[in-house]
């Protein structure tokens, strides 16, 4: 138990880092944010109280809005996919259901059902925040163009930290 919460902790302190200190950094044309930090959410444990889940994305949001000078938008952002993720879950759940201790992550469910999963997970995302950000429908096409734009770049991040977070044995 306390080795998962160390393992979740330093998850997030990596995260928050990497999204603060260089992918933040990064201009692309103004049109490609990619947030990798909504990882932290995406692979919590399937089986998490949603009310645990709600905190722990307000507090993820709410850190990355501290480094980035947004009041609240990334929070938002967060606790809306930290809502939207069980039901996510449901929809693409195996037949069977999931196992106690079960992770969303390739390792346990396969890359096709994780790449699903983290396309509902990041579009939502993504959506719900640059429609927050630009808090208006006048350019609604730039705004879109912005959330399939960074939805692409951090679904590339996303499966990238998943390559390299693989844990070596796969769950039957």
């Amino acid at each position: 138990m306390i080795n998962t919460w160390i393992r979740y902790s330093l998850n997030f302190v990596v995260l928050v880092l990497v999204q603060a200190l260089i992918l933040n950094q990064l201009n692309l044309g103004g049109y490609i944010n990619p947030y990798l930090y909504i990882l932290f959410i995406m692979v919590l444990p399937v089986a998490i109280p949603g009310w645990l889940l709600l905190i722990l994305g307000f507090f993820t949001g709410l850190t990355i809005d501290a480094f980035l000078n947004t009041p609240g938008m990334h929070a938002s952002a967060t606790v809306f996919l930290s809502f939207m993720r069980p039901l996510f879950l449901r929809y693409i759940a195996p037949r069977d259901g999931y196992e106690p201790g079960s992770l969303p992550i390739p390792a346990h469910f396969g890359f096709i059902w994780f790449l699903n999963y983290a396309v509902l997970c990041v579009v939502t995302h993504h959506l719900f925040y640059f429609l927050v950000e630009a808090f208006t429908f006048n350019n609604i096409f730039s705004t879109l163009w912005r959330v399939i734009m960074s939805s692409i770049f951090t679904l590339v991040f996303v499966m990238i930290a998943q390559l390299f977070g693989q844990t070596r044995t796969k769950r039957n």
